[in-house]
């Protein structure tokens, strides 16, 4: 028996998976959570867990805050991302964080069943629209890129505090919750910060961010 824990906020997604996982006798969803703090609650008192299906923007705890606390408390636990997202920043932020592989909502109940086999097997899945996405990072990072010198480089106050947000894995939408602003200002701020830091993704901004000493 496959044990399978989903954490998701949005009671209609969680139904819908529950159904599309309901066609499958060796599939067992022992708990459900609707955010990620909640889920480390539960695998707290049971993580006989084989597989967590985790959402990524959820309250009090996204899903990749969540699941880069569970797989440094509970490393046996597999991790698949479920979600709407296939932008880049969420799909790297999510690899960053741990997650074994990423899928989203719409896919379809065999496909997802072929993919929690495939992660458990030790596997990587991801949609073809996501696979698509990192492989052309993977071919931007052989590129010649120019890293502007530390000294070069000067980050306002505020484009500090976002980017130490954005080390969590934040959203722009909790940043701006976080920090008391608006998302737009959240947004314009990391645009700065990509400039400044010669980036095009978070991943990347981070990367550089680490190189050149800001985090």
């Amino acid at each position: 028996m496959i044990n399978i824990a989903i954490a998701e906020d949005h009671l209609y997604s969680r139904k819908a998976l529950e159904e599309k996982l309901a066609a499958y006798s060796d599939i067992s969803i022992i708990y459900t959570t609707s955010n990620g703090l909640e889920m480390l609650a539960r695998l707290a008192e049971n993580d006989a867990v084989d597989l967590i299906m985790m959402d990524i923007e959820m309250p009090l705890m996204n899903g990749i805050e969540a699941t880069e606390k569970i797989k440094q408390q509970h490393p046996h636990v597999k991790i698949m991302m479920i979600t709407i997202y296939d932008d880049d920043e969420y799909i790297f932020e999510a690899i960053k964080a741990g997650s074994d592989s990423y899928i989203l909502k719409d896919t379809k109940a065999d496909k997802i069943y072929e993919a929690i086999s495939d992660t458990l097997n030790g596997g990587a899945v991801m949609s073809p629209s996501i696979a698509l996405k990192t492989l052309q990072f993977l071919k931007n990072t052989n590129s010649p890129k120019i890293s502007s010198p530390a000294s070069n480089i000067s980050l306002s106050e505020r484009e500090n505090e976002i980017l130490i947000q954005l080390t969590k894995g934040f959203s722009n939408k909790i940043i701006a919750g976080n920090l008391f602003i608006s998302p737009f200002t959240v947004k314009r701020h990391i645009e700065n910060i990509y400039q400044k830091l010669q980036a095009h993704n978070r991943i990347e901004l981070l990367e550089n961010a680490r190189k050149n000493g800001l985090i």
